[in-house]
């Protein structure tokens, strides 16, 4: 693959790049604005312009860009420091799911807002007693007339305080296998019924949360796929967002921690001409550049019309540990200066320390490294599956410590 751009592609990052010149906010714009406000402004600002969610249809608020054109859109953005962050789980996640197993209505009614930040989406999958399977999910829908009842809770639910939607996996059927029992539906999270409780973080934030639902009606009508066939439409969900988190960890990347052993001396010298310290930079270097075209690999893979697969396991499981490596190893370069973090007084204004103490979470949210590993082991390497106890078994038979 040549990464040189052609004529087209050059054309198209100079006009990207201007744009952004003369549009990034300013600090003067995002003043006394919250984190929510300020990526509003700024996803409505690309949507009016038609940079928002460009491989879109333009009835959606795209442009129908091409994966190549995405990826360069992304590389000139990633130069401006712009807010957002809250929109990767609806228009990385919850759309493509739309797209795929919505009807025409729902396309009309939430793509759009989608793609202009109006409306902000969450991810309802996780659960308690389910851990890292998914299948195992408790939360129970039960048919009443041309709605559904919903009772139960999800956890780790990022963003669910100020999501105006929610994507949801319950159990339709507890008498068939656990997949097979499976009902795919969205929310609008605002529903009576709806309780979101705010999860204290390690950081000091509180972005996720547990959801209780407690007798929640969903109209059938905000049904995707068939009744029982949420295991498959969950699918889309996590390949997608594979593809969207990537490497797991954006605070941290190898220029910053170029940057630091550049800065830092060790037996009176800088860092960076430790030979140690060079062999680590190196090693990051060509990790950073396989997920970067593995990446480009998965772009190109969408841009014929594919489904993500399972290859984008190996951003996560690469990244995410390597993302909380760097952090732990440029605050050591720091010494007794790394354990300070105050956005005022740290080197690169705290972000070092907040990488390394949400590190955890980020290898855990989207499933966990071992996850990752038996994705990659058993769909892309096609070793033999772990065995399974429950496999065949009807899901209200599998065993659990109450029993």
């Amino acid at each position: 693959m040549d990464f040189n751009d052609t004529p087209e592609e050059a054309a198209f990052r100079a006009e990207a790049a201007a744009w952004l010149k003369d549009n990034v906010p300013t600090q003067d714009e995002l003043a006394g604005l919250d984190d929510i406000a300020a990526a509003k402004l700024w996803q409505k600002r690309k949507y009016d312009a038609g940079w928002a969610c460009i491989r879109w249809e333009k009835k959606y608020g795209g442009r129908e860009a091409t994966a190549i054109e995405q990826v360069i859109w992304n590389q000139e953005e990633a130069k401006f420091s712009t807010p957002g962050g809250v929109f990767v789980i609806g228009q990385g996640m919850a759309a493509p799911t739309l797209m795929t197993w919505g009807k025409p209505e729902h396309h009309d009614r939430f793509l759009p807002k989608l793609a202009s930040g109006e409306e902000i989406w969450c991810q309802l999958f996780s659960e308690p007693a389910g851990g890292s399977d998914l299948a195992a999910l408790r939360t129970k829908a039960e048919r009443d007339g041309d709605d559904w009842v919903i009772n139960g809770q999800k956890i780790w639910t990022s963003g669910a305080h100020y999501s105006d939607y929610g994507i949801l996996v319950v159990r339709t059927d507890p008498n068939v296998p656990k997949h097979k029992g499976l009902s795919y539906f969205f929310l609008d999270m605002k529903s009576p019924g709806v309780e979101i409780k705010p999860i204290k973080q390690l950081t000091g934030g509180a972005n996720f949360n547990e959801v209780y639902f407690t007798d929640v009606r969903i109209p059938d009508s905000q049904r995707l796929g068939e009744v029982g066939q949420g295991w498959q439409v969950a699918l889309t969900t996590l390949m997608n967002e594979r593809a969207a988190i990537g490497g797991g960890g954006a605070g941290v990347n190898v220029e910053v921690a170029y940057r630091i052993a550049s800065e830092v001396m060790i037996d009176d010298k800088p860092a960076i001409e430790d030979s140690a310290v060079r062999a680590k930079l190196a090693d990051w270097y060509v990790q950073e550049s396989g997920l970067r075209f593995t990446g480009y690999r998965s772009m190109t893979a969408m841009s014929r019309g594919e489904i993500p697969g399972p290859e984008n396991s190996i951003g996560k499981l690469v990244g995410a540990p390597k993302t909380q490596e760097m952090a732990s190893y440029c605050m050591d370069l720091l010494e007794m200066s790394g354990a300070i973090w105050d956005d005022k007084l740290s080197k690169e204004a705290g972000r070092l320390q907040l990488t390394y103490m949400g590190a955890p979470g980020g290898r855990i949210a989207g499933g966990t490294d071992e996850i990752m590993a038996n994705i990659i082991a058993e769909r892309v390497l096609g070793m033999p599956q772990e065995p399974r106890m429950d496999k065949g078994m009807s899901f209200n038979e599998v065993p659990t410590g109450s029993n």
